[in-house]
Formats: structure tokens, C-alpha cells, sequence
């Protein structure tokens, strides 16, 4: 679950990491008595869950309230990657000498989390690791242990020769760290972390990734949650119970398990076709599920076909195929449905297929070759 700036802001501050005085407004006027009372040159970022807010005009200066009113007019309301803009952060402007990334995010390969900071702050870190992948510092953390006092200095003293300056990134990144671990994070981070003119050190910008699986934990941090900010097919998919991401592709998939979701988007793609979207229905047989399921792939006018791909084995075959008939019945879906059943009930489940005229398959390979072929056509 991402969060806003601002709020990412809100929890670093409750770990003692330094972030400058700000305010959300949502309207101009709110933005001008923010301004007002901060009382210094100010910052007007919009407040999106997507990145590039810098590029797209979303992150602007005011030198005093009347112009934080102008450039608030200005940011609110306007699009930036398909979301709208409905509120600000106005927050103090720093005299900024240098700037750094720090960030730490669980590493799948190591099993741990990891910290990483560069020097190249500011910017995208991806760019960096593309480019000049040699100006990132790496360091595992053991979960059990979490990040011990000589491994924050050893990254700050990287990142800052001067003592004084090492000192306090190196207590702001054993903060980051708690920040990351107790609240259940996926990826915890602060670009640019800066350096200002009277030696001081900032966090100017916060994003925190929330893990859905911990959600459950952190009843305080569920309610952080902007639906507005949410893809409206993958909240709909949530509270249906399925696994869905939207993708840019035209063939739809429904399957059950991540790694045979997994698999099939692969074959889809080794086969010449794009997929539309990840979607997983899990170990359930409910017809709901499929007709959900069905219902929020059809929306896309992208899918030219869709497939079904269910090993059943917990799943029954034949709940399926009454869910893919119970759906083709309700939605009338305009593209080809072609499914593969194998498992539990498997012979049930084609007959059912095979009454109402559907497409059925008898391997993986065989179904993802007929979407494709279909959604051509």
C-alpha cells in the first residue's frame, strides 16, 4: 500500500528523522495561510502516488503566500500520470548543498532488507543503479539483529567525510531503519536527504511502501489508505478476494496460484502476445470469484481475448466452469473465452464448457496459442 509525502513525513517524524515544516492544503486559499504561517520561502508538491511529480510541473517554488496561492491554482487540479492532483503539501524551502538517497527495501535474492545510499541524491535511483550503478552503497541487514550502530556509521562516513555531518545521517538512518521494520514496509526512503547552508541535514522528501500482509498489524496505518489515489479494477479485485495487477497487454488471464499466473503470463509473452493483466482467484472454487474476476478484465477495452488457466486441486474444475458460464451469461462478454481445466472434476467441468459452446484446451500451451490466435482475429 503506498502512502502520501505527507504522510510518510508524518511517521518519519515520530522516529526523529528531520523533515521542514509543512502543511496539506486542498485548496489555493488553504495554501496561502500554510505559506503564512511558515512564514519563509516555500515548496508546493502535489501530493499523487506516482512518481515524476518533478518533471510533470507537480513540485513548484513561492518566495511568499500570494505566490504559493498563484502556484497552488496552478498544481491542483492539474493530471500527472492519469491521477488528479487534489491536494498539496506546502512545506519550507532549505538552502540545499548537497543532497543524498538513502533507502532500505527487502531484497528477495539476500532474503534481507537492505540499505542503500548514494551520493547522486535527488534522482531517480533507478537512473542511478542504470548508469552509475558504482555510486550506490549496499549494505544487508540481518532481520534478527536489525542495523547495529557500526554499519549506519559505515554507510554515513561513505556517503559524508565530515564527522559532524556522518554523525547525525548515520542516527537518522538507524531511524529510517525502525521506521521501515515496525511499521511493516516494503521499501522505506528519503531522496533527497540534503545538507543545508548552516550544516544542517534534512529529510526533503519521504516514501514509504506499505506491505499488504502486515496490514492486519497496523490498524493505525490501514487508515492511511487514499482510495481516491487506488486503481479503481485492483481495489474492486481486493474486495472480491483476488489477486489482480493491470497490465497493458490485450490478452486477459484468469488462473489460479501466483506461480502458475506467473508462468502463464510468461507463455503468453513467449508466444508473441502481451497479457493484460496478473490475476490469481486462489485456492477458492466460489463462481463469485470467476464472475468478479470476469467482470473486472472485461472493463478493459485492451482485451481481445481471455483465457483460463486452473490446476485443480484444492480448486474444483467444475465450480469454475459453472462460474465461467454463470458470467458469460451476466456480462455477454463481446471476446473469446478459451479455458484450460485439469485437475480435480476436470471431465465435469468440459462438459459444462463444451454445452454452451466454449473453447477448452488440454494443456497450457494449447489455450495460450488459441487466446492469441483468437484475439487477433
Amino acid at each position: 500500500m503506498k502512502i502520501h509525502e505527507y504522510q510518510a513525513k508524518e511517521i518519519f517524524k515520530k522516529y526523529g528523522i528531520p523533515v521542514p515544516p509543512g502543511e496539506v492544503a486542498f485548496t489555493p486559499q488553504e495554501a496561502k495561510e500554510i505559506a503564512s504561517r511558515i512564514g519563509r520561502p516555500v515548496m508546493l508538491k502535489a501530493q499523487v502516488h506516482v512518481g515524476g511529480r518533478g518533471k510533470a510541473g507537480g513540485i513548484k517554488p513561492a518566495s511568499n503566500p500570494e505566490e504559493a496561492l498563484t502556484v497552488a491554482s496552478q498544481i491542483l487540479g492539474m493530471n500527472i500520470k492519469g491521477l488528479t492532483v487534489k491536494k498539496v503539501l506546502v512545506t519550507e524551502q532549505k538552502e540545499i548543498i548537497s543532497e543524498a538517497y538513502f533507502g532500505v527495501i527487502v531484497d528477495r535474492a539476500s532474503k534481507k532488507p537492505v540499505l542503500m545510499a548514494s551520493a547522486a541524491g535527488g534522482i531517480d535511483i533507478e537512473e542511478v543503479a542504470a548508469k552509475t550503478p558504482e555510486k550506490i552503497v549496499k549494505i544487508q541487514i540481518d532481520p534478527l539483529l536489525g542495523i547495529l550502530p557500526f554499519q549506519a556509521r559505515e554507510v554515513a562516513y561513505q556517503i559524508y567525510p565530515e564527522s559532524k555531518i556522518a554523525s547525525q545521517v548515520s542516527n537518522i538512518v538507524r531511524q529510517l531503519y525502525r521506521a521501515f521494520f515496525e511499521c511493516g514496509a516494503s521499501l522505506a526512503e528519503i531522496n533527497p536527504l540534503v545538507v543545508t547552508d548552516t550544516n544542517e541535514v534534512w529529510a526533503l522528501d519521504a516514501k514509504i511502501v506499505l506491505d499488504d500482509n502486515d496490514l492486519e498489524k497496523h490498524p493505525d496505518l490501514q487508515k492511511l489508505r487514499d482510495i481516491d489515489e487506488e486503481e479503481k479494477d485492483e481495489l474492486e479485485a481486493k474486495n472480491a478476494g483476488l489477486s489482480y495487477v493491470k497490465m497493458e497487454g490485450n490478452i486477459g488471464c484468469v488462473v489460479n496460484g501466483a506461480g502458475l499466473a506467473m508462468a502463464t503470463m510468461d507463455l503468453v509473452k513467449h508466444f508473441g502476445g502481451e497479457p493484460a493483466n496478473f490475476l490469481d482467484v486462489g485456492g477458492s472454487s466460489s463462481p463469485e470469484k470467476v464472475i468478479a474476476a470476469l467482470r473486472i478484465i472485461l472493463r478493459s477495452s485492451n482485451v481481445k481475448a481471455v483465457l483460463f488457466n486452473i490446476f485443480g486441486g484444492i480448486t474444483r474444475c467444475d465450480d469454475i466452469a459453472n462460474g465461467i458460464v454463470m458470467a458469460v451469461r451476466e456480462l455477454k462478454p463481446s471476446v473469446p473465452i478459451v479455458a484450460r481445466l485439469v485437475g480435480t472434476n476436470e471431465e465435469k467441468a468440459r462438459k459444462i464448457l463444451e454445452e454452451v459452446n466454449l473453447m477448452t484446451a488440454n494443456s497450457m500451451e494449447e489455450v495460450v496459442k488459441k487466446a492469441i490466435e483468437k484475439s487477433r482475429n
